[in-house]
């Protein structure tokens, strides 16, 4: 099968040869689930099938994972390294092949996901090299003993990973639970998890059997992963409402979760900076080009009143370089919403912000270009005058709507600011130093820039507080998450011989 590349022309599309799960392995048919169509949201074209797993695969999964469990805990760190890095240079050798899929399974622009691999692997070569930084302590006791701990992998873990970056997620997240010494079980998004099956074919071979699982799927197969007394942790990049259910369930058997959730998040804007620089930071933090599928956008922008109407003006100006496009063409700057659902749930919220009273800035409709009539498309849409307690501005949309508030009170913008139930990221923009340390003290997010917006630091703990999740990702936190501690204690005295 071919995907059709407007730069590049056709490329060989990397479709999964084998449409089964894959665990001890091998590939299998799903004992009961059957097949799901997955269709391009770009175009609505069919793209192929996936499997869908079933509580029953889970069982065959698990045990499959115990056993290659058994083999990965024991392998030398610096050989799980070696396997590690092995898996990062594979990733970049398909990475082009990888960035087509993802860009017509998931919507996302090619461009964008032959970044994501890049990521994916960089996470592995990341966590190869901390491997021997999993360390104990030893505690003094004096002459006659010896007390230390130290650090062993949990065992079969599993993660839920999101559709906004399907491969980078689902190859992305099994670095740290591997090089910690587990096996890991990857449940890639319904929505479109074909990358994933493909990651499987590249790498699966890598690693000892049992230790990578795939399985494909929809609330079924979470659930039974979740509440699976031989799954020692779940991890779960996803919605709000997804999370509170996940932590419910593993509640049950007292099993640990590191959950990474939504966002309604800040960029606020003092009065002291360039508007010019501040619009830009405003739209490139709204991350349009993934149409603003990505929980950490900053689609509330504080904007103070001096700099107001001048940052507005900008901002639609600035807008004008992301044009929905096909997510397959090099040149796309802003791909296609995931589904149908989720295109009908953002022109919900754009109606609502009209009827609300907030100003329509730009955008706003669905492109009428004649080849996107297919797909899900959104123009990026700027809304101004928003109030805090319009819809656009307290929940969260996940698509290309921004909000941008006007303030002149500090501390009443501040309240708004942290009175939504998130607290993932917050962009703040101002030139005084004092400011910018005394405001990211007081907003409640996870993850602040200053005079920044969006990047990620490979090693800086990423990760939300309040109902945007728990624990913190990409940092030797999260590799130290998936193990437990364990301490031993040795007495020195010698033992009477029994005579």
């Amino acid at each position: 099968m071919t995907i059709e590349s407007k730069a590049l022309g056709p490329q060989t599309a990397a479709i999964p040869q084998n449409d089964g799960l894959f665990y001890a392995g091998g590939w299998h048919a799903p004992v009961a689930g059957g097949y799901l169509e997955i269709t391009e949201p770009g175009s609505g074209r069919r793209l192929g099938r996936a499997p869908v797993a079933t509580s029953a695969d889970a069982d065959l999964a698990v045990a499959a994972a115990k056993k290659g469990f058994a083999v990965w805990r024991d392998t030398p760190p610096l050989e799980r390294a070696r396997v590690l890095k092995g898996i990062a240079a594979k990733l970049r050798l398909h990475a082009d092949e990888l960035a087509l899929l993802d860009a017509a399974d998931c919507g996302n622009p090619v461009k964008e996901m032959a970044a994501d691999v890049m990521v994916a692997a960089a996470l592995f070569e990341f966590f190869a090299g901390l491997v021997t930084e999993l360390k104990g302590a030893s505690i003094p006791m004096g002459p006659n003993a010896v007390n230390f701990s130290v650090r062993e992998p949990l065992g079969v873990v599993a993660r839920i990973v999101a559709f906004n970056h399907p491969f980078m997620f689902a190859a992305g997240k099994m670095a740290a639970p591997l090089a910690a010494g587990n096996a890991i079980i990857i449940k890639p998004p319904e929505q479109a998890p074909l990358s994933a099956l493909r990651l499987a074919e590249i790498i699966g071979g890598m690693l000892p059997p049992g230790v990578l699982s795939i399985l494909p799927g929809g609330r079924e197969i979470g659930t039974a992963l979740v509440a699976h007394k031989d799954v020692a942790m779940i991890g779960l990049v996803g919605s709000v409402p997804t999370g509170r259910a996940v932590m419910k369930l593993a509640a049950e058997r007292l099993k640990p979760v590191l959950l990474e959730l939504g966002g309604k998040n800040a960029l606020i804007a003092y009065p002291d900076v360039d508007p010019g620089e501040v619009a830009a930071g405003i739209v490139a933090g709204m991350n349009f080009t993934w149409c603003g599928q990505s929980c950490g956008s900053t689609s509330r922008a504080f904007v103070h009143a001096d700099i107001y109407d001048e940052v507005v003006a900008l901002v639609k100006q600035q807008c004008a370089q992301y044009v929905p496009g096909l997510p397959t063409d090099y040149a796309t700057s802003m791909g296609a919403i995931i589904s149908r659902e989720q295109h009908e749930k953002v022109l919900g919220f754009i109606a609502s912000a009209k009827a609300e009273g907030a100003t329509l800035v730009c955008g706003g409709k669905v492109p009428d270009a004649p080849e996107l009539a297919g797909g899900f498309y959104v123009e990026p849409t700027v809304f101004a005058d928003v109030k805090q307690n319009m819809r656009i501005a307290s929940e969260e949309i996940f698509g290309p709507v921004l909000s941008i508030l006007k303030w002149s009170d500090e501390g009443s913008m501040m309240d708004e600011v942290n009175g939504v139930d998130y607290g993932l990221t917050c962009a703040i923009w101002t030139n005084d130093l004092e400011k910018a340390h005394r405001s990211a003290q007081r907003v409640q997010a996870g993850f602040v820039w200053i005079n920044e917006v969006g990047k990620h630091f490979l090693g800086a703990p990423f990760g939300g507080v309040k109902q945007s999740g728990i624990g913190r990702e990409e940092c030797l936190a999260e590799l130290l998450a998936f193990t437990s501690e364990k301490n031993i204690h040795i007495s020195l005295r010698r033992v009477a011989r029994k005579s």
